[in-house]
């Protein structure tokens, strides 16, 4: 069975774009592969290196998020990153096979450099594609799920592969993108992406009352003035939720929703109540089963502790065959 790398960096708890982007792909992919799901706890330090008394907290809740959507632990690994020494072990050797004006050349370093307000990048988030690098090779995972702005860091990873294998043996397999169809959810004040440090996301946690509040303040057509004025329906965040959480049976009335807004016979309050109740519906069972394991805290320390020995094991091997095609196992 090939094998699969993903995560998330712990920056905080998960919300509905993190799903329609990713969260319900890796439901249905654990069926279909040996999934390894990494919370990166050592890439928050390439941005957040001041911010670690946050990440116990951190993990803990995005775990639940993770559990409470469908991920599970019987079918897959979920692991903590700064759990597996070996895995900074492969970054050194992997950094010597790299060289710097590769990493300058990412297109995803300015990004990363502006939206942060970074504007000398450290060492180590010049060196982020190695880590990352080292995250997919130790597991020796065959596909990585990303999104198109990050296809260039596992491209990294494949050259390193490469690299490694003509210049010693063959160790690692060359991981391909698996770059799916993924949708990009735009945040309720109507800006292109949700996003937890503009403040403009529903949580996958939130109650029903916080996302009543969100939805009834939430962007709308803005030339727009009164409910008999014909309105957008492009482009306009309460129809594309409505599009990406309506259930089959939501779609007819949808699609009249759709048509009355256009003709200017409904008004925004009434269409909003109705993707109140729709996202109420699709999160109320991801509420219970979160529920259900923040209750038992010590079942979810478990699942992280075994996953993380899953995957140390799994790294020792990996080191292992490294050392042993580098001619660096003085010891046996």
């Amino acid at each position: 069975m090939k094998r699969i790398l993903t995560g998330d960096r712990p920056t905080g708890r998960l919300h509905l774009g993190h799903y329609v982007g990713s969260l319900k792909n890796r439901v249905k992919l654990q069926d279909e592969y040996e999934c390894f799901f990494i919370i990166a706890d050592l890439h928050t330090l390439t941005t957040r290196p001041e911010k670690t008394g946050e990440l116990k907290d951190n993990i803990f809740q995005m775990v639940l998020d993770y559990l409470s959507v469908g991920i599970d632990p019987k079918k897959s690994t979920i692991y903590i990153q700064s759990q597996i020494p070996e895995v900074c072990e492969l970054a050194v050797i992997f950094a010597n096979l790299t060289t710097v004006p590769r990493l300058e050349r990412m297109p995803t370093l300015k990004d990363v450099m502006r939206d942060a307000d970074i504007t000398i990048p450290s060492y180590g988030l010049l060196g982020y594609p190695i880590l990352q690098a080292a995250d997919i090779l130790m597991v020796q995972a065959n596909l990585v799920p990303v999104g198109k702005d990050q296809q260039s860091h596992v491209e990294v990873a494949r050259e390193v592969a490469k690299d490694f294998n003509r210049t010693y043996s063959q160790v690692f397999p060359e991981p391909k993108a698996l770059i799916g169809e993924v949708p990009t959810l735009p945040g309720t004040d109507g800006s292109s992406k949700m996003s937890k440090s503009a403040g403009n996301v529903i949580n996958l946690s939130d109650s029903a009352e916080e996302v009543e509040k969100k939805v009834m303040s939430m962007y709308t057509d803005p030339k727009r003035i009164h409910s008999t004025d014909p309105g957008t329906v492009e482009n306009n965040p309460v129809f594309i939720y409505l599009d990406a959480f309506g259930s089959p049976s939501d779609r007819e009335q949808i699609t009249k929703y759709k048509e009355l807004y256009r003709e200017g016979r409904v008004g925004d309050i009434e269409v909003k109540k109705y993707l109140i109740k729709i996202l109420n519906n699709f999160l109320q069972p991801i509420r219970e089963n979160r529920a259900r394991y923040e209750r038992d805290p010590e079942l979810v320390e478990r699942i992280l502790k075994e996953g993380t020995e899953k995957a140390r094991k799994e790294a020792q091997k990996t080191l292992s065959e490294v050392k042993k095609a580098m001619k660096l196992d003085y010891f046996g």
